[in-house]
């Protein structure tokens, strides 16, 4: 019987997962290098240690009866080697270290798609200017310089308008391996939080609409504004691909939606994301207390929303300096409006800090009463 979880990362998405573990009758353990990470805060235990430190992930894994990532740098080799071995010595982990190999290299990931048949944008490997000059003859301006691990939130991607910008795309993306992808002029980004659990069993979230500034979430509308054929039709898409890749767990699909009504999967996170945050209080069961179902052989819980609509926005870093929410009960005063600040000590500028979700019932009115809250929150 699973009874305790432990989690290779200790930021906010831990955190997050750390109530809803209590509720399920769950311990939970994670593994951060920060000594006041957000979970380890408010998390029964922490093990204080680098995510490659062998001895602290065994550590974790002898204190733990399921493993799980909530980090980006599972790319790491390292990490990925010592995850293998704890799996084959006995000891669940979700998602498979083979599912994280496939996901966390992005032109693994377009390749492993593509051979099964699912939408993806166009794309190339490349590794010299050369390379690139060939992949815009193929496909035009302008095109997407992309690092293949360890980018997030727009980290690791340089856009190519003209011939003279190749040199700096390169320059900023110096002693990475890369790949290019024909850039997509989307009309919307869509995303799906996918769940299953250790049966196999699949069950999916409402499709939501993500807005990005700075190639970082900033709003999220939940249900998106499409209609119905394109919402099954991005369901069938996400689900599918869920099917492929082994392990449980929830997982973010990322999509755009093309002027042809075409539907491209962008990327998958294998863990729970922030196009999920607002399932806290817009659905009936959150993408957390999902994931913690799905890994620890639980039925999973139900997806539906509870309200009519629900808008989610990101309280992001404005400085450099130590953090100081203010403003938070006030914004918390407006109805339908919830506030959750992520304990991080330090701020700085697009650093995710916490969000706001509003419930209500239109999108319109959920959207004025957001804004109105983040005006109020400085942190």
């Amino acid at each position: 019987m699973t009874t305790r979880v432990g989690i290779i990362g200790g930021g906010q998405l831990a955190r997050m997962m750390v109530d809803p573990a209590h509720k399920l009758g769950l311990s939970l353990t994670v593994l951060d290098p920060n000594p006041d990470s957000p979970a380890g805060q408010i998390a029964d235990e922490q093990v204080v240690a680098n995510f490659t430190n062998k001895k602290a992930v065994e550590e974790l894994a002898e204190k733990s009866d399921v493993l799980t990532i909530e980090v980006e740098v599972t790319n790491e080799k390292g990490l990925q080697n010592i995850l293998q071995k704890i799996k084959d010595d006995g000891k669940p982990v979700y998602p498979s270290p083979k599912t994280l190999a496939i996901i966390q290299d992005k032109l693994k990931q377009n390749k492993f798609l593509k051979k099964n048949n699912l939408p993806t944008p166009e794309f190339l490997e490349v590794k010299t200017k050369s390379d690139i000059q060939k992949a815009i003859k193929k496909f035009g301006y302008p095109i997407l310089l992309k690092v293949r691990t360890g980018a997030y939130d727009g980290r690791g991607n340089a856009l190519i308008k003209t011939e003279n910008q190749i040199d700096n795309a390169l320059e900023k993306l110096q002693g990475k391996n890369l790949y290019v992808e024909k850039f997509v002029p989307f009309k919307k980004e869509l995303a799906i939080m996918v769940a299953r659990n250790t049966s196999g069993i699949i069950d999916s979230y409402p499709v939501v609409e993500t807005v990005h500034e700075n190639n970082i979430l900033n709003y999220l509308f939940s249900p998106a504004v499409i209609d119905k054929k394109t919402k099954e039709k991005a369901k069938q898409i996400a689900e599918d691909a869920i099917k492929l890749l082994d392990g449980a767990g929830v997982f973010g699909v990322e999509m755009f939606l093309t002027a042809a009504n075409e539907i491209l999967i962008n990327e998958i996170a294998p863990r729970v994301h922030n196009s999920g945050h607002h399932t806290i209080e817009a659905n009936k069961t959150s993408q957390f207390e999902q994931h913690l179902r799905a890994i620890s052989g639980m039925d999973l819980g139900e997806t539906k929303m509870i309200v009519p609509a629900s808008i989610m926005i990101n309280i992001l870093g404005e400085r450099k300096g130590k953090a100081k929410p203010m403003g938070v009960e006030k914004a918390k005063k407006i109805p339908g409006v919830s506030v959750h600040i992520y304990g991080k000590l330090e701020t700085r500028h697009e650093r995710k800090m916490g969000h706001i979700t509003v419930v209500g019932n239109s999108l319109d009115e959920c959207i004025e009463k957001a804004k109105k809250a983040r005006s109020f929150i400085t942190i």
